[in-house]
């Protein structure tokens, strides 16, 4: 099964597709699923949430009741269709006993530790029925191909050693996936996540997630979601709603109420949190022609390529895109909105090529003025880091002179005390001396008093 899913990944990783950066942030809350985009390059996305669980306690050992924070933070790596993520929950759990009677403890820790990734392998395009305009019924009918989803693989590793007792389910255990999403509309989509979790650990998972948002305008969005997971030895469940609020580009605040279930018994869940992420995302610079056309690199010609390489050759130009039409402009003929929309695989003629290039300029302009920015930044700091150290070491210097000024106090102290006693010394010597002649003296002249 495991050979199976990761020659699966590695199919979906040959599909090219198109960048992924949005104008506004891209949230995957308050809901469970993930959604198969990425948040772009030089983008840091953090999304977190305060949750509240409880439900029955179940024979025997189950943990009824959690409360604590969700964090989850993304970035893309390397190209716009890749991102690196980790998703980490902190969170007081009770751990309930239940069988003749019913006893608990709390512990505090770590619920959930999951380093992933994942990748845009495919992405489908659809036509945009709106500016059909000949045909009343082609702009109000369904666009079947909405039903092809998007396609992202996932791949990821639990680290469950440090976790709480009831969430480790080993040490180091993988976990892989599919994400999928359907468009159905500007407003409406559909996420559906398919997952294998806890690979070779105790009690693999597996679990999907089914998750319905509509954007009622700019501002708001609500969604609705169902996720299951399944173990040899029990059967979990949830129903959710919840809405999302875009405070700005950069910050969205959502919130849920859920129904759980766990075998007969039913729970709810609760939670709010933020999105907010740091975004230094700069587009790649496109090379246009004279018609606004993106100009393609030639492709080199290597001859002599032999039955493996002619074979690779037919086998890529399947899937290679391939233009019928070749432009054609007519300075006399104006080519028309509608005509751009029936045929979408005629290159159209730019309406300006001025203002491409004047946006470019910009574009390059505030790329220069950032860089520039970025070095006086450093420059500053380089010099900040460098005033401290002298600080330092003007400060380590004092403190080094102070040192040896007390320690020459110390000698002089001591040099002076020594002095005192050796003069202490020298009197007591000589009054000692004094005392002996005296002494002397009157033994002398007890003699002559006896004659």
């Amino acid at each position: 099964m495991i050979k199976k899913l990761l020659i699966l990944f590695v199919l979906l990783f040959s599909i090219c597709v198109s960048a992924q950066y949005t104008e506004v942030i891209n949230s995957n809350r308050p809901g469970f699923s993930e959604s198969p985009y990425s948040v772009g390059t030089g983008v840091y996305q953090f999304e977190s949430s305060l949750f509240y669980r409880k439900a029955d306690a179940i024979p025997t050992f189950s943990n009824p009741q959690a409360y604590g924070l969700n964090l989850h933070f993304r970035t893309g790596l390397i190209s716009q269709k890749f991102e690196l993520n980790l998703t980490t929950a902190i969170q007081q759990d009770k751990m309930a006993f239940k069988n003749v009677f019913e006893s608990s403890y709390n512990q505090f820790g770590f619920g959930q530790f999951t380093i992933g990734a994942k990748y845009l392998a495919y992405h489908p395009d659809y036509s945009k029925r709106e500016k059909e305009i000949r045909s009343w019924r082609k702009r109000h009918s369904f666009d079947f191909r909405r039903w092809i989803p998007h396609v992202a693989p996932y791949i990821g590793l639990n680290f469950g050693s440090f976790l709480n007792d009831y969430h480790q389910r080993g040490g180091i255990t993988p976990k892989v996936g599919v994400l999928l999403q359907n468009e159905f509309s500007n407003k409406l989509n559909v996420i559906t996540n398919i997952y294998y979790n806890y690979i070779g650990g105790y009690l693999p998972e597996w679990s999907y997630v089914l998750t319905g948002t509509y954007n009622f305008n700019d501002k708001w969005s609500g969604f609705a979601e169902h996720q299951a997971l399944f173990n040899k030895e029990e059967k979990q469940s949830n129903l959710g709603l919840g809405a999302a609020y875009l405070f700005n580009k950069n910050l969205q605040i959502n919130g849920s109420l859920r129904a759980t279930f766990q075998e007969e018994t039913a729970g709810f869940y609760t939670s709010i949190g933020v999105s907010y992420r740091i975004d230094n995302h700069v587009d790649d610079f496109i090379e246009l022609d004279e018609f606004g056309n993106k100009i393609e690199p030639e492709e080199t010609q290597t001859y002599n390529k032999g039955f493996f390489g002619k074979l690779f050759d037919k086998i890529g130009s399947i899937f290679k895109k391939k233009d019928k039409i070749d432009p054609q402009i007519d300075e006399e003929t104006e080519i028309s909105e509608d005509e751009k929309v029936e045929d979408p695989r005629r290159r159209s003629r730019q309406k300006s090529i001025i203002d491409d290039l004047t946006k470019k300029d910009e574009k390059e302009k505030k790329k220069t003025t950032k860089a520039e920015k970025k070095a006086a930044k450093k420059k500053q700091k380089e010099e900040e880091k460098a005033l401290r150290k002298l600080e330092k070491e003007k400060e380590k210097e004092e403190k080094k002179k102070e040192k040896e000024r007390k320690k020459l106090e110390k000698e002089i102290q001591k040099l002076e005390k020594e002095l005192k006693e050796e003069e202490e010394k020298q009197k007591e010597e000589e009054l000692q001396k004094k005392y002996e002649e005296e002494k002397k003296k009157k033994e002398n002249e007890a003699p002559k008093k006896d004659d």
